[in-house]
């Protein structure tokens, strides 16, 4: 079979990814004894694959290719998920660009339908991405967060949850973020340091002259106050408490109490108390019964309770309050200050602590067993450091506001008597009471945070809460790969709620995936532009590059930096690979397919069989151990190096040759090249699926997809030979070293010169000059004048003639050149690792990369300095 000269990877991903498809093979076929599955962290259908999706796909994707070529039943389930905030956030902007309305000017049924709409539309286009990488995912199997058995789970664990007391709702201070309109659960809040102000207020006393002095960073908030706090070990304050201060502005008296919670080492000692608007408040007004001034609406403006201030927006209001206050003399004074802001995870827009109606769940019951069974181990997370992250957590969790404002999403299953008051909680649609059998109801208006959902997505997927065949064959799941910035908001619900309502945990191992950065180490972003779209370098170089790259990079607990020049590299590597296997094809020739004794191979043979056994176990092991850059490197070394440039090279002369000889020859190429494509498959399955198909030795109707995966052979390790060739390799690659440092073309032929008390078999001597394009080989007592050492062995040297092949003073002064460059280099990266600063303030990935630097920069000179006084 030929091929064709080039690789064309547009060609054949869309051909094989349809037969694949078409042929159900990504669906388990229930042969294997073991299961093996996958569910996938469902993408929200407002995204486009980022390269951090692209690399989660392509291990997820190794994974399932790997189990189920081991006669694994292998399910990778996929999935995506409604989203509800970020949803509903495109959709109206949408709406609002198109047809000029508001969400609220729809009816809410309306609305829903345009969502959905959207939804369907959107969600093609990720399956469309999902497909681009050659994910293997059972299609059959696919699910939504919104899909009607889904949802009916949900409501299911909401009743059953709320029947037993973990779910409330009540009145408590939650994150509330005006532009997205809705509430945050705490781990949806991101914080980051910015620089603000300390404002120093001034608040009278109300039966004395003088003042107390109050900081806040939110003079805003003052409005709301109701209480000064002081700690009552504080021996500067603490025989103020029980006195009361008249608050600036609103002129209403307020009391100075003791709290516990006040640190007296911060700005003055004594803390505004503003129930409403803080959650440290929120728990200080508990404590002492005060009341809960709210000061803002849902818009962030001041309301009526603001008095003069009513109808500011938070920020307006501050201006103006503090303008006030200085001229009433009440600010004391400004300072700078740095503090710790909450953000919206979705807008960035700043939240405000807002009191408010919500449903949460209590979490601490549920947290028990999910802690238990990563702290036995029963979940391992890889790398082992996000145990303790998670762990951390877990023991700190707080109660999860449930309930967002959205119209998108699982509507709260709650209905409201306006007859008797009384609360329906039910899984079914309600029409009446059922306390009063008024039909007089209505329905909480809120949705469920879409992690509600998601947190259920191991077994609702397979069927729960119905007993299927799937539940009870793929749960639990196998492994969950992830990112780390969901350990809180997925991860760990999952797991809460696969103990409490499957009592066995959802995954045995956690995955998390390293963090795909750009090629200097900043976090890809639009705002800095330095983003790599996957879909755009697949289309340029292929699928199969851009996963073998993900994966060679993919080193557990360093993040990937990314350049669009790696994708190149392993881009050739595909190209090696089609023109190594398309030189195999050419030379097919009467192929006949052999039975292969140990006593029909050549050394080379041997070796080549021995090195590929290595390489089999060591990809067995590390897909295993989810050392994905370990298996892909012994791969990329073995393909590259061992099989294209050592082994076809030193057969070549054989292929030449006519009866057994080249036989053997044939049948070895073959063998080695059938085990390595199928090694490689879970890596780049497009690629070894088309070469694959035209090996001389495989059945019709075959494909790589379902092949059994190569396991090691004990029976084709040979060490002694494995030595004997690699000893060879070595001394070649000593003569190919000499003419790249000499300018020397590597297929100029040269004279070789070796010393030894022994002489060199004329096997080994052929294998020296046909690898290494030697035109002579003799022995000699001593290093002969002008030649340049090639390799030193136990008990023996050799030695490339330099003679007339180079001017010998002009060499002298190129290398000269060469390490005067090198010790700048060397000198640099000293300083650079003697830097006490840059020791302690450098990420540990960067004070690595630069020891490595310095170590290869010395051994280049050191190189450069050997063959220098050669010279001499």
């Amino acid at each position: 079979m030929d091929i064709g000269k080039r690789y064309t990877p547009s060609e054949i991903e869309k051909k094989w990814y349809s037969l694949w498809k078409e042929k159900n093979y990504f669906a388990p076929d229930k042969k294997g004894e073991e299961s093996f599955t996958i569910v996938i962290p469902p993408p929200n259908i407002t995204g486009r694959l980022h390269m951090g999706h692209a690399l989660n796909l392509t291990l997820q994707d190794i994974l399932t290719r790997f189990y189920r070529m081991k006669g694994f039943d292998a399910l990778w389930l996929p999935g995506e998920d409604h989203a509800g905030i970020a949803t509903e956030h495109v959709v109206k902007k949408h709406l609002k660009e198109t047809e000029g309305k508001r969400r609220e000017d729809y009816d809410r049924d309306v609305f829903v339908g345009k969502v959905w709409e959207w939804a369907d539309e959107y969600r093609e286009h990720i399956k469309k991405q999902i497909e681009a990488l050659g994910a293997s995912v059972d299609w059959n199997r696919e699910r939504f967060t919104l899909d009607e058995k889904l949802s009916g789970a949900v409501n299911k664990v909401f009743v059953e949850l709320y029947n037993e007391g973990l779910i409330y709702r009540g009145k408590y201070i939650v994150n509330w973020c005006h532009h997205c309109g809705t509430v945050l659960a705490d781990d949806e809040v991101e914080h980051e340091d910015k620089n603000g102000h300390l404002w120093h207020i001034r608040y009278p006393f109300k039966n004395k002259d003088g003042y107390i002095i109050v900081a806040t960073t939110r003079p805003e908030t003052m409005l709301g106050d109701v209480a000064i706090a002081v700690n009552p070990s504080d021996e500067n304050n603490k025989h103020l408490i029980g006195e009361k201060v008249i608050l600036p502005l609103m002129n209403r008296e307020i009391p100075i109490i003791a709290d516990a919670y006040v640190d007296p080492k911060f700005g003055t000692g004594f803390v505004k108390v503003t129930p409403a608007h803080d959650p440290n408040d929120y728990q200080i007004g508990l404590r002492h019964d005060l009341e809960r001034i709210q000061i803002m609406d849902e818009n962030v403006k001041i309301n009526k309770n603001g008095g003069k201030f009513e109808g500011l927006d938070r920020y307006e209001a501050r201006k103006l309050i503090v303008k006030e206050l200085e001229e009433l003399n009440l600010l004391e004074k400004i300072e700078n200050y740095k503090n710790s802001v909450g953000q919206c995870y979705r807008c960035s827009s700043v939240v405000e602590p807002m009191l408010m109606d919500q449903w949460f769940v209590k979490m601490k019951p549920l947290a028990e067993k999910a802690i238990k069974v990563v702290e036995d181990n029963n979940v391992k997370f890889y790398p082992e450091k996000w145990k303790k992250v998670y762990l951390n957590w877990m023991n700190e969790i707080r109660d999860w506001c449930i309930s967002r404002q959205l119209w998108w999403g699982h509507r709260i299953p709650v209905w409201y008597c306006n007859d008797c008051e009384h609360i329906t909680v039910s899984e079914e649609k309600v029409t009446k009471c059922d306390k009063c059998d008024s039909e007089n109801i209505y329905q909480d208006e809120d949705v469920l945070d879409t992690w509600f959902s998601s947190a259920l997505w191991p077994f609702s997927t397979l069927g729960w809460p119905d007993s299927t065949e799937d539940l009870k064959r793929f749960y639990p799941t196998s492994v969950l790969v992830t990112a780390f910035d969901i350990i809180f908001f997925w991860i760990a619900r999952m797991i809460m709620m696969g103990e409490k309502f499957m009592d066995e945990k959802p995954f045995s191992d956690v995955y998390i995936t390293p963090l795909v950065r750009d090629k200097k180490g900043l976090k890809m972003s639009k705002s800095l532009g330095n983003g790599i779209d996957p879909i755009e370098v697949i289309d340029k170089f292929g699928a199969d590059p851009v996963r073998f790259t993900l994966s060679i990079l993919a080193s557990q607990g360093r993040d990937v930096k990314l350049d669009i020049n790696d994708i190149e590299t392993y881009s050739k590597f595909a190209n090696k690979i089609w023109n190594a296997t398309r030189f195999v094809y050419i030379n097919m020739e009467n192929f006949e397919e052999l039975s292969l004794t140990e006593n029909d191979l050549y050394d080379e043979d041997k070796w080549i069989f021995t090195r590929l056994n290595r390489t089999k176990e060591i990809v067995n092991n590390n897909i295993k151990s989810y050392n994905f850059n370990i298996a892909a490197k012994a791969l990329y070394e073995f393909f590259w190096n061992e099989y294209c440039d050592w082994y076809i090279e030193a057969v070549k002369d054989r292929l030449k040759m006519e009866g057994k000889e080249k036989h053997i020859a044939q049948n070895v190429l073959v063998q080695v090249l059938d085990s390595a494509l199928k090694l490689l498959h879970p890596f780049m399955p497009f690629l070894t699926e088309e070469l694959w198909a035209g090996l001389p030795n495989k059945k019709d109707n075959d494909v790589v997809i379902t092949s059994k995966f190569p396991e090691k052979l004990e029976n084709q390790i040979f060490e002694k030979e494995e030595s004997y060739f690699s000893k060879i390799m070595e001394i070649v690659r000593g003569i190919r070293n000499v003419k790249a440092e000499m300018n020397i073309a590597v297929n100029k032929n040269v004279k070789v010169m070796y010393k030894s008390i022994e002489d060199l078999s004329s096997n080994a001597q052929e294998k020296i000059k046909m690898l290494g394009h030697v035109e002579n080989i003799e022995k000699t007592v001593e290093k002969p004048n002008q030649s340049a050492t090639a390799y030193v062995g136990e008990n023996i040297e050799f030695y490339v003639l330099l003679g007339d092949l180079i001017d010998i003073e002009a060499e002298k002064k190129r290398l000269e050149k060469k390490m005067q460059k090198n010790e700048k280099e060397v000198e640099k990266f000293k300083k650079k690792l003697a830097n006490k600063d840059f020791i302690e303030k450098a990420e540990q990935d960067i004070i690595e990369e630069t020891k490595e630097k310095f170590k290869e920069a010395e051994y280049q000179l050191s190189k450069l300095s050997k063959l220098y006084e050669e010279l001499k």
